[in-house]
């Protein structure tokens, strides 16, 4: 069985990128290289810095964060870069939606 992994790669002008990949060592070289294989969204910024990845299982998994994450706030994805904020549990999809910083409990 594979496994997949979610990795953000953050571009010289500090954009966040976020995907999914079953090797993340040739994925990143793939978007460094620039090449037919890179996604367009990384093609001509770099330099290009990998700034975290986590294995997380199978594809499905990957996918579902990876959807995710995309919808966090940057400051979410800069606190899970250094290690301030930690993955949700795929199976609570409460913990994945960011929650509206104006509505408390």
């Amino acid at each position: 069985m594979q496994h997949w992994s979610v990795y953000l790669i953050r571009t010289a002008r500090g954009t966040l990128y976020t995907g999914v990949t079953s090797d993340v060592e040739r994925r990143f070289a793939e978007h460094a290289a620039g090449g037919a294989r890179a996604a367009k969204a990384l093609r001509g910024r770099g330099p290009l810095t990998l700034e975290f990845h986590c294995e997380v299982g199978n594809r499905s998994a990957a996918l579902q964060l990876e959807a995710h994450i995309k919808k966090w706030p940057r400051y979410w994805k800069e606190e899970l870069i250094c290690g301030r904020r930690q993955l949700p549990a795929l199976n609570r999809a409460e913990e994945l939606a960011p929650a509206d910083p104006a509505h408390t409990d």
